[in-house]
């Protein structure tokens, strides 16, 4: 499920504390991925030296707009998934109120060479979802959002979801909505009163993890592209009250969504 629609913005210098700012996916294959999105999205790529490991940074019109790695180690070192960081004032501090709430920073503070000051944490929530936290001095995540061929939503599942509330109001000070879906277990999770992501039950088994919607132009044609670049359609495209959407996987099977807002 998504939101409601993000105030548009063509470009952003600025997220407040808890606001979903960057995403960046861990794939065995780097190039195999920056074909595949670069045919679903429109994407072109700018990319880091060896030593920061190819670090790729994905690009619409010279705008940054999301990050491709393949993670040091062997295949199977790393989950094949689209991370989720929620911006924070102070890492140091975000570090403490996560180990104080539950939740375990798997890296610790890592200062990213090369990046104009950017400070990170990759973590895990206490239901065992993974995010990240992302401190900046000069460059606040990505530069565009909520147009095609960027991240327009995020929200996470969880078997759990009353304990991940508490966790996330707690250490980013977000706020949580009232249910938004009736009988559904669905809340979002707000910036001084907007919605900026969402905290959902998982259905049957499904491990917790953050899922990242991307807005495109025409849902349908979107989904065509996904299966003509090897992905897989998962859930076909369907019109709900926020936009027509659909879920993907991409060829190496890392989720996510599709999603054409109204209006």
């Amino acid at each position: 499920m998504a939101g409601a629609r993000l105030p548009g913005m063509t470009e952003i210098s600025e997220y407040r504390q808890g606001t979903p700012c960057w995403v960046d996916l861990w794939t065995p294959d780097r190039q195999a991925s920056m074909d595949f999105y670069a045919g679903v999205f429109g994407w072109q790529y700018r990319v880091a030296p060896a030593e920061q490991h190819f670090y790729t940074e994905a690009l619409i019109g010279g705008k940054t707009v999301a990050g491709i790695i393949s993670p040091p180690g062997g295949p199977g070192d790393s989950p094949l998934v689209w991370v989720t960081y929620l911006a924070v004032d102070d890492l140091d501090a975000a570090l403490a109120a996560i180990a104080e709430h539950g939740g375990q920073s798997l890296t610790g503070a890592i200062d990213v060479p090369g990046a104009d000051g950017i400070r990170i944490t990759l973590a895990t929530d206490p239901t065992g979802a993974m995010f990240g936290a992302w401190q900046s001095r000069t460059r606040s995540g990505a530069q565009v959002a909520n147009e095609p061929g960027t991240q327009v939503w995020n929200e996470l599942t969880t078997q759990d979801p009353e304990t991940a509330r508490k966790f996330y109001a707690a250490v980013f000070g977000l706020e949580i909505s009232a249910s938004v879906l009736g009988d559904f277990d669905y809340t979002t999770i707000r910036v001084d009163g907007r919605p900026v992501g969402g905290i959902g039950a998982a259905g049957g088994s499904a491990q917790a993890g953050w899922g990242t919607y991307f807005a495109v132009a025409d849902t349908d044609g979107s989904a065509d592209a996904v299966r003509a670049g090897g992905g897989s359609v998962v859930s076909e495209p369907t019109d709900t009250p926020f936009g027509r959407m659909a879920t993907c996987a991409d060829p190496h099977g890392s989720p996510f969504y599709l999603m054409s807002t109204p209006g």
